[in-house]
């Protein structure tokens, strides 16, 4: 009897513990790091609303479900936190001494909520309901403080994303960009009034959707907008404008590809999603050579300036496109990103239905 009393001690401390350090690594921790507790809460989730939202419906029907995918997940986290440290303390309650087990449940539950219903007896007892009593309001106070900060990032992100709209309509496309821009004779601008822009953009959704991954599934306000589809119109365009436009080279192009691609590596490594990290300039992707021909027939009609040997600038344009291509596209099937010219338009359903959260290697 007494080694069962040890050893309910013991599993609730490691409840309890596990519990704290999820909490910690999901709020605190600014990195990266996976919870097993918030990545399994997530999955559970996804999969429930994947029941509902099936790939059999049309898809403002499925957007409009997932909306509150993300949100509910996020709010029922805490309600998790406490469970499993009610579930802890009731194991190191009933360890201690107090009997029957729903005695040392409801002891556990009145410390935790701060009640004062019950006041186990004992000195050692009272001193672990504060030490209950403190650790369940600095969950709650946690993702008090946690919510502001996510939806302040939302905000963030989804300014630019909105602005793309006047710019590269809706959905994105980055032939509709580059048309926009040459009719208003801002085509020499494009460096300044977009890639300088996002090259900042890309830094910050890297930073905040690593360390705060729930918001990798928050969906825009318009069901037509994607954080994700916008990310892809955007190297596009200047993947095209690197290697296509007969106009005056700017490195800051080049940087904000190499910003891009990166951000998004960064966060499908945290999803572990798997891609070639260096891969050949000349491997295959998913755009084909067709596609690239009647786009530089349709920015020719605009009397958009391309060069000479477009069979160099597709060679080039692929040795781009081959950074992000399949990351891309796996981003896109991951948050059900709606459809978008050379993004989530070529992803086969078998990947939209692929599982959210694949199991991180190492």
């Amino acid at each position: 009897m007494i080694l069962l009393r040890i050893l309910a001690v013991l599993a609730g401390t490691a409840v309890v513990v596990g519990t704290l350090a999820s909490a910690l690594r999901t709020v605190v921790v600014p990195r990266g790091y996976v919870s097993w507790l918030t990545r399994k809460h997530f999955v559970i989730w996804r999969t429930l609303f994947g029941l509902v939202a099936r790939p059999s419906r049309p898809f403002a029907e499925r957007d409009r479900i997932m909306a509150s995918y993300a949100p509910v997940a996020l709010v029922t986290l805490p309600a998790v936190w406490v469970s499993c440290v009610t579930v802890g303390f009731t194991g190191i309650f009933w360890g201690s001494g107090i009997r029957p087990l729903s005695e040392a449940f409801v002891t556990s539950g009145s410390s935790l909520f701060t009640l004062g219903f019950v006041r186990p007896p004992g000195t050692g007892r009272v001193v672990l309901s504060f030490v209950e009593a403190g650790i369940g309001l600095g969950l709650v106070s946690l993702m008090i403080s946690y919510l502001p900060t996510i939806y302040g990032a939302f905000s963030r992100r989804e300014t630019l994303v909105g602005l793309l709209e006047v710019r590269a309509g809706l959905p994105p496309s980055p032939a509709e960009l580059l048309t926009r821009y040459k009719r208003i004779g801002w085509l020499d601008r494009l460096d300044d009034d977009v890639f300088e822009k996002w090259e900042l953009w890309f830094m910050d959704v890297e930073e905040s959707h690593t360390s705060q991954p729930s918001l990798v599934f928050f969906r825009s306000p318009h069901p037509e907008r994607s954080w994700i589809t916008a990310a892809g119109c955007v190297l596009d365009t200047a993947a095209i404008t690197a290697s296509t436009l007969d106009i005056e080279r700017d490195a800051r192009t080049d940087v904000m590809l190499r910003s891009g691609f990166f951000a998004l590596r960064r966060i499908a490594d945290y999803f572990g999603i798997e891609y070639d990290a260096d891969p050949a300039p000349d491997a295959p992707i998913s755009i084909s050579r067709r596609e690239f021909d009647l786009l530089c027939v349709e920015l020719r009609a605009m009397d958009i300036p391309l060069k000479a040997d477009l069979d160099q600038a597709w060679r080039d344009f692929s040795g781009w496109r081959v950074n992000y291509d399949g990351v891309l596209l796996q981003l896109c099937g991951m948050v059900m990103a709606p459809p978008a010219k050379w993004s989530s338009d070529r992803i086969p359903e078998s990947a939209k239905r692929r599982a959210l959260f694949q199991r991180r290697r190492g």
